[in-house]
């Protein structure tokens, strides 16, 4: 059995502390003792949170779960000494409908001037991911899709090229040929942005896909596309990175997942791993050894993305994992 009890607490403004007014649907609840059965909380959903950092944003957010008749599975905050802003990520679990909840966070929101997002647990993301010619960055994410352990939908795949059509046909997914050249960039991106519109995309994953996006559609997919660079950056940036590599006698190599920005290979970071390598390797056996450490990195970023883990600070990432 669950308690929860309204109780006193406040929300601190930049000129004054003054009572939360709960909404109407808490302040039903707010004067009473409830009794929740544990079974009522059926529903889970997941709040992320950015903010500039001052004292009381925990208690105020706590505050309105506790109103909306929540349960904390999971909480986890960060202050950023270095940027001044502060992050958090609340599971919980509820009775309430998903407006209910919102409605008991948006004054906690506006108070504290947050970015934020509520988003129901389970949910699973439209993901469309772009293709050129290597197949093992795409293979592993339809596969880890298929097994159920990432929680997106594919609906579609684009390639520049044609060679991956048939790993797209066997896992039954609809594959765009979109190819690309210096004249035709223009209305490819433009058949881009129609399958995102489509397929009602949420993130975009460039699983090794070999061209350039415009600086115009890196803009509308801030935050919303994850590219793999096979190096570990910020060395060996743009083409060949394992030839760049090698020829730096470097004794790791690795592999970056990274949110895509206009500025080639340099967006925010979400999640790295490298491999020992020695003098004796060529360039060819850098780049077989590098794929299975590209498909582990690539795949582990989607995910903290589609969990929702992953927020921006800057040119930087907090995840909480």
């Amino acid at each position: 059995m669950v308690f929860v009890i309204a109780a006193p607490w406040w929300l601190a403004t930049q000129r004054q502390l003054r009572p939360f007014q709960p909404t109407k649907t808490g302040a039903r609840s707010a004067g009473r003792l409830l009794r929740v059965n544990e079974e009522q909380l059926n529903q889970a959903y997941v709040v992320t949170l950015s903010c500039p950092d001052r004292p009381g944003i925990v208690h105020a957010v706590t505050g309105a779960l506790l109103v909306a008749g929540c349960n904390i599975m999971d909480s986890q905050q960060y202050g950023s000494p270095s940027t001044g802003n502060f992050f958090m990520r609340v599971e919980v679990t509820t009775a309430a409908a998903k407006s209910e909840l919102r409605a008991a966070l948006e004054p906690v929101a506006e108070a504290f001037s947050m970015q934020w997002n509520l988003n129901t647990v389970g949910d699973k993301v439209r993901t469309l991911v772009m293709a050129s010619t290597s197949a093992h960055c795409l293979n592993d994410l339809l596969f880890q899709q298929r097994s159920g352990t990432l929680p997106i939908n594919i609906p579609a795949i684009v390639s520049n090229h044609q060679d991956l059509a048939g790993l797209a046909e066997f896992y039954g997914i609809p594959f765009h040929y979109i190819p690309v050249t210096r004249d035709t960039k223009v209305q490819a991106e433009d058949k881009l942005r129609a399958i995102i519109a489509e397929h009602d995309i949420q993130l975009t994953v460039l699983a090794r896909y070999m061209q350039i996006l415009s600086d115009e559609l890196c803009t509308e997919l801030t935050g919303k596309a994850i590219n793999i660079h096979h190096s570990f950056l910020p060395s060996f940036k743009g083409a060949k990175p394992y030839h760049q590599a090698h020829a730096r006698g470097v004794k790791l190599i690795g592999a970056t997942a990274h949110y895509v920005t206009a500025a080639l290979d340099e967006g925010p970071i979400i999640e790295q791993e490298v491999i020992r390598v020695d003098h004796a390797r060529t360039p060819e056996q850098f780049v077989q050894m590098g794929r299975d450490v590209e498909g582990r990195t690539l795949v582990q970023a989607v995910q903290w993305h589609a969990e929702h883990r992953v927020l921006l600070d800057g040119n930087r990432t907090v995840v909480f994992n």
